[in-house]
């Protein structure tokens, strides 16, 4: 059973950083991709960054140049560094781990940027 565990989330003030990780576990393999998605209350869940096992990235408009997505294959984590946070980077991010026609979601970790 594969299990991806988020934590970092919190409270922070426009401007500031918070740091996401994710660790997977329950599978020997090394998932093809790793990202993070979010979801603002109603608003559709959209893709943040994604990092394939070669080290590849890709990154949604909104956050490129302020955050940045790394993977430990060995450890089996993806990060999510977030610089220069704004307001409307509030939202429930999500992590997520694919391989094959298999994909895992952790169950979410709250950011939350306000004065």
């Amino acid at each position: 059973q594969v299990q991806l565990v988020e934590s970092g989330g919190g409270l922070v003030q426009p401007g500031g950083s918070l740091r996401l990780s994710c660790a997977a576990s329950g599978s020997i393999f090394v998932f093809n991709v790793m990202g993070w998605y979010r979801q603002a209350p109603g608003k559709q869940r959209e893709l943040v960054a994604a990092i394939l096992s070669s080290g590849n990235t890709n990154y949604a408009d909104s956050v490129k140049g302020r955050f940045t997505i790394s993977r430990d294959n060995a450890k089996k984590t993806v990060y999510l560094q977030m610089n220069s946070l704004k307001p409307e980077d509030t939202a429930v991010y999500y992590c997520n781990a694919a391989r094959g026609i298999s994909a895992y979601w952790g169950q979410g970790t709250q950011v939350t940027v306000s004065s």
